[in-house]
Formats: structure tokens, C-alpha cells, sequence
């Protein structure tokens, strides 16, 4: 993937996650760890959401990495902002 496709990865990814955070109250960085860690969902109704969400947390964390190695790679050729947007998308 290019920067730009893993980019637009990434929004869509937080949009997801967004939704999320909206309907439960908490921001993924809140919500991973704890269930992560065996917290069960108090309502059998959240079960599918929390691993939908776990899922896409861990998506977007990828991602980014992703991304941060792609930018780091292009970084090493150019050494311009400019040229660094050109060879990204």
C-alpha cells in the first residue's frame, strides 16, 4: 500500500471508531486495553460491538505503524516536505 491508500485507511478506520465512542461514552485508547485485559462487556448486547471494535482498534494501530515506516522510508530519499507529498500519494 502507498502512504496515501494506508492513509485513507486510517480515516476510515477512525470514523469506525468514532461511532464507538460515540455510542459507549469512552475513546478507544480507554476501551482497548481494558478488554485486552478480559474485561467482559456488562450487557450481552455489547458483546458483538466490543469485538467489532477490539478488531478495528487494532487495525488502526497496525496502520499507523504502517504508515510512520512508509513516511520514515520516504523521509530517507527527500529531504523537502514537498517531495515527500509527491512520492506519498
Amino acid at each position: 500500500m502507498t502512504p496515501y491508500e494506508i492513509l485513507t485507511d486510517i480515516h476510515a478506520l477512525e470514523e469506525e471508531l468514532l461511532e464507538f465512542e460515540r455510542k459507549y461514552g469512552i475513546r478507544s485508547e480507554t476501551f482497548y486495553p481494558a478488554y485486552m485485559n478480559g474485561e467482559e462487556p456488562e450487557d450481552d448486547a455489547w458483546v458483538l460491538d466490543f469485538g467489532e471494535w477490539a478488531s478495528v482498534y487494532k487495525t488502526w494501530l497496525e496502520r499507523q505503524a504502517e504508515y510512520r515506516n512508509a513516511i520514515q522510508r520516504i523521509q530517507k530519499q527527500t529531504a523537502s516536505l514537498s517531495g515527500l507529498i509527491r512520492t506519498a500519494v
